[in-house]
């Protein structure tokens, strides 16, 4: 288990974040106590600017529960939103263009290291972009709409990495296309 040493945050890959969640699942003494004292706090370093707490987003990342991760990462946004947010528990568009870069960045990097790089803002992005920016290229892609209909929540999703890249996180889809757009056109993609 010494393959896995201390690496800086912003150079931890989708590989180690495959490697952490084994161990994260495993029912080893050593694999747990291995993860314990080297990585104490997990794999990412959360620093926010906002002091917003990512840590349970992180083990529900580790432990692959995307579900849960989804519904906690709409939460950390409308903490980034601030305290109105938190209480309608929802997202204006205008929320999401006041988001430090580096809070933005660190969500889409916890959700890329822990999905083999399939999902995350960024992910999506991409996709967006490389249809030309066209939002109903983009729903069918990454399964958010299928024959003009759109995938109903939760139950309709799918909440492991056979969903199609880009799937997650989905906490968007739920208030329109304004809160998307502010995300794609977010300084956070462009810094």
């Amino acid at each position: 288990m010494d393959c896995l040493v201390k690496i800086r945050s912003q150079d931890v890959t989708p590989l180690d974040g495959a490697i952490v969640q084994v161990l994260t699942r495993s029912v080893s003494t050593q694999a747990q106590q291995f993860l314990a004292s080297n990585y104490p706090n997990g794999l990412i370093e959360l620093n926010s600017e906002r002091s917003v707490d990512y840590s349970s987003l992180q083990q529900l990342l580790a432990q692959k529960d995307y579900e849960e991760a989804d519904r906690v990462t709409l939460q950390k946004m409308c903490e980034l939103a601030g305290p109105v947010a938190v209480r309608r528990k929802w997202l204006y568009f205008s929320d999401v263009d006041q988001f430090p870069v580096s809070d933005l960045k660190l969500l889409d990097h916890l959700w890329l290291v822990y999905s083999e790089g399939r999902f995350g803002f960024s992910i999506q992005r991409e996709l967006w972009l490389s249809g030309r920016q066209d939002w109903e290229r983009l729903w069918p892609k990454i399964g958010w709409k299928s024959a003009n209909i759109w995938t109903r929540y939760p139950n309709e999703f799918t909440w492991d990495l056979t969903a199609p890249k880009g799937h997650l996180p989905l906490s968007n889809q739920l208030r329109g296309v304004r809160v998307m757009a502010s995300l794609m056109n977010h300084p956070a993609w462009t810094n």
